[in-house]
């Protein structure tokens, strides 16, 4: 309410207002695009970054969020300009075109556009090397970067399309219905989970903000409540944590992993499927098989120098309180591990929620639930959220240095490790759940289960 007064003055803000007519109808109008990075109905409902953002405004002011997706920009922006909508959240890129046309809330990522084309034909470095057919998404604001370039480059030229979105245009790439493409930064990072063959070729603009839109003519109520609100979720860490949630972590790329992973998927994963749904229980049986392959890239036989073994490399102590006879049996290993991860799931703390309590457990089954705790206690003393994935990792890296662990219960710990781990399995089992969602029939076991098990309890050197 001190928001509103604020904004309204002596005015009756709930009659002359933006905010103050949304306050009025309790309705917030968000428009936004289909995408991986903006909206789309997963399992259970709406999900994407954008309308997690959004969701928590409205919450913010108080108000009900209605969302009104589109196919594509052209489309979307004359709903604003006619003040049908609010606003729009849909990972617009701030480029000088359209700050002309609309106001625009705080930036909260930064993006930069790239050419694309398919790994392995020739590489284009700047705008003088493409040989071939450029196509972009209409209403994008490559159109403009494109013009731009124009100015020093006539020989430049484009098609655009209403048919095809960014992501289907990075599938035409790779399947060579055309040359080359143009993608936002943040996108391209997640595509290329799914599409290692989709190389950069150069950036066609410098980086620019995200940001959300409002109808320019229209009074700065709801542009106000829009600043405010962005500074709360930065000072109190949740948009760095939506952020992380979505981004964190694919903003590294490592083709050779990528592409090995997504063969061993196809080629080995099928023979154990079956065990990871029979043991997986309330747990998701991807996220089961993620960890294995990051442990012992599915080889039951699989060994580490400090002792641990099998699929989801158990300690013996492990194996033993568990009840698992044989850590190099993959069914017992894999039972192991999913028994194991759902008891340090219970041992988090219950105020912690999801996502970051899965990423908890997963860190301690790397690290140890004492080194994870020491790292939490670690986050508290710095004044940071001890209970929020994105805090506590910065603080499990600081368990690599003396100043730091020597004031810990369990001291010294390879916590850059943990980190890893866990940003591995995070890409692994988004990786597994676009393929089992494209194309489940490619995971699916031509053998049962009982026909490569050892059944005899044998292990090896225990």
């Amino acid at each position: 309410m001190l928001l509103i007064l604020l904004i309204g003055g002596c005015n009756d803000i709930k009659q002359s207002s933006t905010l103050g007519d949304i306050l009025d109808t309790g309705v917030l109008k968000v428009g936004t695009t289909y995408g991986l990075t903006t909206y789309y109905n997963g399992a259970t409902g709406p999900v994407g970054f954008e309308y997690e953002l959004a969701e928590g405004f409205a919450d913010y002011l108080g108000v009900k969020l209605e969302v009104f997706p589109y196919y594509n920009l052209d489309d979307l922006f004359p709903q604003l300009t006619d003040a049908h909508l609010d606003m729009i959240a849909a990972g617009i890129s701030v480029s000088p075109e359209r700050y002309q046309r609309f106001k625009f809330g705080p930036g909260y990522q930064r993006v930069s556009e790239k050419l694309v084309f398919k790994q392995g034909k020739e590489w284009p470095r700047s705008i003088k090397d493409l040989k071939g057919d450029l196509v972009i998404a209409a209403g994008s604001s490559h159109h403009d970067s494109l013009l731009r370039l124009q100015k020093d480059n006539e020989q430049l030229s484009w098609q655009e399309t209403d048919d095809s979105d960014m992501e289907e245009l990075l599938e035409m790439v790779l399947s060579e219905e055309l040359d080359y493409t143009i993608a936002d930064s943040n996108i391209l990072a997640l595509m290329r989970r799914r599409y290692p063959d989709l190389s950069i070729g150069f950036s066609i603009s410098p980086e620019q903000d995200i940001a959300w839109a409002v109808n320019k003519d229209r009074d700065d109520s709801l542009l106000a409540a829009l600043i405010e609100y962005f500074g709360i979720i930065q000072n109190n860490g949740i948009l760095a944590a939506l952020e992380d949630k979505y981004f964190g972590h694919v903003r590294q790329f490592n083709y050779v992993d990528t592409r090995e992973f997504i063969k061993s998927s196809r080629e080995v994963l099928p023979e154990f499927k079956p065990w990871f749904v029979q043991y997986s229980n309330d747990l998701d049986w991807r996220l089961l098989a993620a960890m294995s392959y990051q442990e012992s890239h599915w080889d039951p036989k699989a060994i580490s120098v400090t002792g641990v073994r099998g699929m989801m490399m158990l300690t013996l102590i492990t194996a033993s309180e568990l009840g698992i006879v044989s850590r190099l049996d993959p069914e017992q290993s894999i039972k192991g591990g999913a028994k194991y991860l759902t008891k340090l799931l219970k041992r988090i703390p219950d105020r912690i929620t999801q996502p970051d309590r899965l990423w908890f457990a997963l860190a301690s089954y790397n690290v140890g639930l004492g080194h994870l705790e020491d790292a939490r206690v670690l986050t508290e003393r710095q004044g940071a959220n001890p209970d929020m994935w994105i805090d506590v990792k910065i603080r499990l890296l600081q368990l690599r240095q003396k100043k730091y662990y020597k004031t810990t219960r369990y001291g010294y710990a390879r916590g850059n490790e943990a980190v890893a781990y866990v940003d591995n399995i995070r890409r692994y089992y988004d990786t597994l759940v676009w393929l089992d969602e494209q194309q489940p029939q490619m995971l699916e076991p031509e053998i049962t289960p009982d026909e490569t098990s050892t059944q005899d309890g044998s292990e090896v050197a225990d």
